[in-house]
């Protein structure tokens, strides 16, 4: 009989769960069935694997040696399916993006269509930073236009290259008539009184936010996380104040000021797997990223009324 990877892992099987039957529960096999497999697979590797016992099994020197072999080879051959399915799904044609909710996608969807005509774009949206990051290190998208706030590192660091496409204000969002909005800039600590709105997310804005309100003195009283028409209307009739970037054009009854000092920075990125068939297009993909951006400073460098809500997990 030849060895094959389903043996190794019956053997890791027994050896976590310590005993036959405990590992043929977890296996879902029957007991006997898998000590017969148990035999067959000894016999393959000339001697015992596992000295059984009262209190269970355990592994003998020859086991411990298999263990030790099967602990390399196991990760080694899941990592190597998880690049096979990745290279599959990232074909040379197309593009596949993925992207917390922000101003940026529709920029770069449209920039890549006038300057690649043809080529199919895709796009996948989630308030989760985590999911658009996992999705191009499975293979299933080939972008991730994430943003984390200040310093924070992003998803996946270790697997995914990542480039910093800007970096915006955290701008206050208000109601036109607020006793504020006629203000060039307001201090953070002005707002102490204010109830909040946000979107959800996964990242780290929540806290930095949460921590920028301690540096200035005071707790939020009350958040309101919710979807971002919801956040926009909140804003609008008074009920709370929010946080946007600077990027987002006007949005009628509301009005967006820089924060005093900036004391909350969002840096978009842009994330790609190194060893992905996209990544060849990464450096073309950046470019059109960091256009798109400008662009969106420049739709909204005039506004008076202004910009859109952004998530706890990223600022809009």
């Amino acid at each position: 009989m030849d060895l094959e990877l389903r043996h190794l892992k019956t053997i890791r099987a027994i050896a976590d769960a310590g005993s036959l039957t405990r590992a043929a529960t977890a296996l879902g096999l029957a007991q006997p069935a898998l000590s017969a497999q148990l035999k067959r697979i000894e016999r393959a590797l000339g001697g015992a694997l596992f000295e059984r016992g009262r209190e269970g099994v355990r592994a003998t020197p020859l086991g411990d040696l298999v263990l030790d072999r099967a602990r390399v080879v196991l990760p080694a051959v899941c990592e190597l399916q998880e690049e096979a399915v990745r290279f599959a799904r990232s074909g040379a044609e197309g593009y596949r993006l993925g992207s917390t909710h922000g101003p940026l996608l529709g920029s770069l969807v449209d920039r890549i269509a006038r300057t690649d005509p043809g080529t199919p774009v895709t796009t996948h949206t989630s308030w989760s930073e985590r999911e658009i990051a996992g999705g191009v290190t499975s293979g299933r998208l080939d972008f991730a236009l994430v943003g984390v706030c200040g310093e924070s590192r992003p998803p996946e660091e270790g697997r995914l290259t990542w480039a910093e496409v800007a970096r915006d204000p955290v701008h206050v969002m208000l109601a036109a008539d607020h006793p504020l909005a006629p203000r060039g800039e307001i201090d953070l600590a002005e707002l102490a009184a204010e109830a909040w709105t946000d979107v959800p997310g996964d990242g780290c804005f929540g806290d930095c936010f949460a921590a920028a309100c301690v540096r200035a003195g005071f707790t939020p009283a009350c958040v309101y996380e919710t979807d971002t028409a919801s956040c926009v209307h909140l804003v609008q009739v008074g009920r709370a104040v929010g946080l946007c970037r600077a990027t987002f054009p006007a949005t009628p009854g509301l009005v967006a000021r820089p924060l005093t000092g900036a004391p909350l920075v969002w840096r978009h990125l842009l994330g790609w797997h190194p060893e992905g068939r996209a990544a060849g297009r990464a450096t073309a993909v950046l470019g059109h990223t960091r256009a798109a951006h400008g662009e969106a400073l420049a739709r909204s460098a005039g506004r008076t009324a202004t910009v859109e809500p952004r998530p706890e997990g990223s600022p809009r």
